[in-house]
């Protein structure tokens, strides 16, 4: 296998070829490593690579000779949410610059205990409140199909760096859509777990009950075997389920055969439907309707559902998230660690905080702090953030409602392909729009995975399947059946450029 042949390869093949002995640990990190030196600046993948680290812990894994069992040898890369032992984790944030944890989240953990090896830490909207990583404090990530447009948010480090060949498998988090959105954006599988089944325990904290780590991959069975890997039960993570991980990569094999006979499908009216479709490209509605098809062609049976208080979950998830965020980023005080302005002998504590804060967050966190600390103010709780909790109430009973009809639920992804870059920072609003589609999952904790679906002008389109909490293995069988039928992982058609320089295509 070429340097370009191990960048552009499944990791069930890379498994495949470590096991065979066809390649070393060692040899695929260098590939990814060449590649990261090669395009990472024009791309902005990453915020933290650290080649000697990664090559030793390779060589590590070859000496012990376990390469190819399981997901051992296979590079990763972790978005910068997830805190990592040793390794600066900045969330995207200058007041969290050159902090290096003294412990691995769960999820970095497992991963090391798999026998993965870290290439870096991933670029993010600042703690994960973006949706086209142009919040970063550090640098604006491009989409690999196109460099002048975004490659989604908030996890657009990673779904750039799998996408362009800079990571063969990712780690992401979604509070609203931070997943499933860039990996539609650049033709990537993303998954949104069930809320619950995959630890929370060193993610850096955005919205508590609504964050959620998952994989994004280049494809389905890719995605599969790393949320098994990541997923389970947590003691140190208060809200994990005790319930058994669903076989998932199996799932996801056995849909691949393009088996959907008794499937119910349900698509969602207010997700893109008649008369919800302003703010909806017409690429993302075709290629959506003939991916649709494509299901009844496999024997599913699909109807129409309609589910009325998704049309409320935008301003319910602003209200609700950033209320949240409002007191998790309270611990950033310039005391205990990160950031520390105005530290002189001669200013009060109170002084010190604020002037930290000042200089240390980005315009977006501080907007959403306002916001939140308004929504909890005395006088303004039941209004604001009482009302939203009861919307959300409603967007749960509508999904139960539908899936007693239905086994799954189907929607675009996102109502646009990827948007110019700079196009939407100032229109905060439009900018929300990009997430429409993924708040209702999120908000009712139901998993949801993004599978490509077909390219408009040139842009990749992703389709987005929701299913009952804990049924993640419905999401890997109908995003497999879909891969499938549609010949393949999209990613796959992306014009291949060599590890010798961006711009160059491999023959």
């Amino acid at each position: 296998m070429t340097s370009t042949d191990l960048t552009t390869s499944g990791v069930a093949e890379l498994a495949r070829a470590l096991a065979a002995k066809e390649i070393s640990s060692v040899e695929l990190t260098g590939a990814y490593l060449e590649r990261i030196a090669a395009e990472d600046g024009e791309l902005g993948a990453y915020l933290h690579v650290d080649r000697d680290a990664a090559l030793a812990r390779a060589a590590e894994i070859d000496d012990a000779g376990t390469a190819g069992t399981g997901l051992a040898g296979i590079p990763i890369a972790l978005k910068d949410v997830v805190v990592t032992e040793g390794v600066p984790t900045t969330s995207g944030s200058k007041i969290l610059e050159g902090w290096r944890p003294p412990y691995d989240a769960t999820v970095a953990a497992r991963l090391k205990d798999a026998g993965t090896v870290l290439l870096g830490k991933t670029n993010m909207d600042e703690f994960a409140m973006g949706s086209s990583t142009e919040n970063s404090a550090y640098r604006v990530t491009r989409n690999p199909w196109d460099p002048s447009r975004i490659p989604g948010g908030s996890s657009g480090g990673s779904s750039a760096a799998v996408a362009g060949g800079l990571a063969p498998w990712a780690i992401g988090t979604d509070t609203g859509g931070s997943i499933r959105q860039p990996a539609a954006l650049t033709g990537l599988v993303g998954h949104k777990p069930t809320y619950g089944s995959v630890s929370r325990f060193g993610l850096i904290a955005f919205s508590s009950s609504l964050d959620q780590a998952g994989p994004m991959a280049r494809s389905v069975l890719d995605a599969a075997l790393l949320h098994e890997a990541i997923g389970g039960r947590d003691p140190l993570d208060s809200t994990s389920i005790d319930a058994p991980l669903p076989v998932l990569a199996e799932c996801a094999r056995r849909g691949a055969d393009g088996d959907l006979s008794g499937l119910k499908v349900g698509v969602v009216r207010e997700l893109g439907g008649p008369g919800h479709r302003d703010g909806y490209e017409q690429g993302v509605l075709d290629r959506f309707a003939e991916a649709v098809e494509l299901l009844k062609g496999m024997g599913a049976e699909v109807r129409e559902v309609s589910c009325p208080a998704f049309d409320l979950a935008l301003p319910a998830y602003y209200l609700i998230a950033p209320s949240e965020a409002s007191s998790n980023l309270a611990r950033f005080d310039g005391v205990r660690y990160g950031l520390r302005v105005g530290d002189d002998g001669a200013r009060e504590l109170d002084e010190v905080m604020a002037l930290t804060r000042e200089a240390g967050f980005g315009a977006e966190v501080k907007r959403r702090i306002i916001l939140g600390t308004y929504a909890l103010s005395s006088g303004y709780y039941e209004a604001y953030y009482g009302q939203a909790q009861k919307v959300r109430t409603l967007i749960g009973r509508d999904f139960s409602a539908a899936f007693t009809d239905v086994d799954v639920l189907v929607s675009p992804t996102t109502p646009t392909a990827a948007f110019p870059i700079g196009s939407r920072v100032d229109d905060p609003v439009a900018m929300y729009a990009a997430d429409l589609c993924t708040l209702p999952a999120s908000l009712a904790g139901v998993p949801a995975i993004s599978v490509p679906c077909g390219l408009s002008e040139g842009l990749p389109v992703g389709f987005q399947v929701m299913a009952p909490a804990l049924a993640d293995d419905r999401c890997y069988q109908v995003a497999a059946a879909l891969e499938a039928a549609s010949g393949g992982p999209l990613i796959d058609q992306l014009p291949r450029r060599t590890a010798e320089g961006a711009g160059q295509v491999a023959a």
